[in-house]
């Protein structure tokens, strides 16, 4: 009798543990859903990194390499490039972090997460207020780096200078043929993206 009362509490306890790990993993799967847009985000990123890189590589070089004629055109020739990669590595980036999701992030929720929190985090990501700083998210960050930018380039511009004649010197380029460096606070400009 005891062994079939045993028996039947362990049987219980793992239908139990069954029902709540499937409970979860549709948790999971919702806090998935409802990230997608940073997940797609940052394949995107991961693919427009490169193009950015490059893009800036291209103009150092096309100030110093290039006659001043043929600039215009060779830039436009560039951006082409640069729009063609993009328009070809983002979808396919941003795809692939999607369908990685459930095998990478999934993983982690399920394991760091009780269903009680994944509940809540899901109303967190669906509460009006949430989504409403996610949508000012962008424009708060432009005004500080804005303002830092402002703020700090004064400062930040002759130790950038400085370090770039250091590099300069260790290359063994002269300082006139080393690359001046522009606006050096702000970010890359996101010519991949249009």
């Amino acid at each position: 009798m005891k062994k079939l009362l045993l028996v039947t509490l362990l049987a219980l306890a793992c239908g139990a543990q069954a029902q709540s790990s499937a409970a979860k993993k549709e948790l999971v799967a919702k806090v998935l859903q409802l990230q997608q847009p940073g997940i797609e985000l940052a394949g995107q990123a991961l693919a427009e990194r490169p193009a950015a890189q490059l893009m800036q590589q291209a103009g150092i070089a096309l100030q110093t390499k290039v006659a001043p004629e043929k600039r215009e055109a060779v830039a436009k020739e560039i951006q082409a490039d640069v729009k063609k990669y993009t328009d070809e590595a983002v979808p396919l980036l941003r795809d692939r972090a999607v369908k990685l999701a459930p095998t990478t992030i999934g993983p982690v929720l399920e394991e760091k997460f009780t269903e009680d929190e994944l509940k809540q985090l899901i109303a967190i990501i669906e509460s009006p207020v949430n989504r409403k700083f996610a949508q000012v998210t962008g424009e708060l960050q432009k005004t500080l780096v804005d303002k830092l930018v402002a703020d700090m380039q004064g400062t930040i511009d002759p130790k950038v200078k400085a370090l770039e004649l250091s590099i300069g010197q260790r290359l063994g380029l002269s300082p006139t043929s080393a690359a001046p460096v522009s606006k050096t606070a702000k970010p890359p400009a996101k010519a991949a993206s249009k």
